[in-house]
């Protein structure tokens, strides 16, 4: 993935600012295009809901182009490589009082995934895997310009396959039907190529301020949080339209 700077004072979230000190090594190119960072999870249900409802929204202002940009963000980074039961894992983070705010979240996303094109299926799915490997998948994606393709089959292989996305033969065949070279791809998982990066990467969006995801980041100015419905995130096209990046 190329490296973008771009001299950023803040980013304001929900009337929040989000500090950027100096130049940043990832957030947007300065171009007439209006530059979205969407940082995220894999294995969040609300990223896949949130992935769909942008590209709604997109679709609802054709006249102004847009370069999306994934970036990392493990929402448990210091899972197991090989992680964990997913039931297992589920009952011991929504345990007690939290038993019922998952149950309310699993109901609206399972009622709003139709009218996305998509399906949940939670209680089929085997592991919740670390998504590392997952995340360096989709870097590679970007750099052959597959990104895409590569985040909506990760997607679409967790939540409605029931696949492990942590698995390097899994994860092979998704990079492969994305169009990277699924040979490589496993070659390359079996190292620790661009690991460093990607969690220098990530470190860099917590220490901005991110700490939920799916959180939109446009222009470098302003963010946008949370799975919103395509009318917010046009709008916030529009804003940021208004609104070019930062000059050096």
């Amino acid at each position: 993935m190329t490296t973008r700077r771009r001299n950023s004072k803040n980013v304001s979230r929900g009337g929040q600012a989000l500090a950027i000190g100096g130049k940043s090594p990832y957030l947007g190119p300065m171009t007439d295009k209006v530059s979205v960072d969407i940082v995220a999870d894999l294995v969040c249900p609300w990223c896949w809901l949130g992935k769909r409802n942008w590209d709604a929204a997109r679709k609802l202002v054709p006249e102004i182009p847009v370069e999306t940009v994934w970036r990392p963000y493990q929402l448990d980074p210091d899972l197991p490589r090989a992680g964990r039961p997913y039931g297992e894992y589920m009952k011991a983070k929504f345990s007690g009082e939290n038993t019922e705010r998952w149950a309310q979240m699993r109901t609206y996303l399972e009622e709003a995934a139709p009218a996305a094109g998509i399906e949940f299926k939670f209680d089929a799915i085997p592991v919740r895997p670390n998504t590392l490997n997952a995340h360096r998948v989709l870097r590679w994606a970007a750099g052959q310009g597959v990104e895409d393709a590569a985040v909506e089959g990760l997607f679409r292989a967790f939540f409605a396959e029931s696949r492990d996305i942590g698995d390097t033969a899994t994860l092979s065949q998704i990079a492969g039907a994305a169009g990277l070279d699924g040979e490589l791809t496993a070659e390359l998982l079996s190292s620790n190529q661009d690991e460093a990066a990607l969690r220098e990467e990530e470190a860099f969006f917590r220490k901005l301020g991110v700490s939920g995801v799916p959180t939109y980041i446009f222009n470098g100015r302003f963010a946008v949080s949370g799975a919103q419905e395509p009318k917010i995130l046009a709008d916030a096209i529009r804003q940021a339209a208004q609104e070019p990046p930062e000059q050096e």
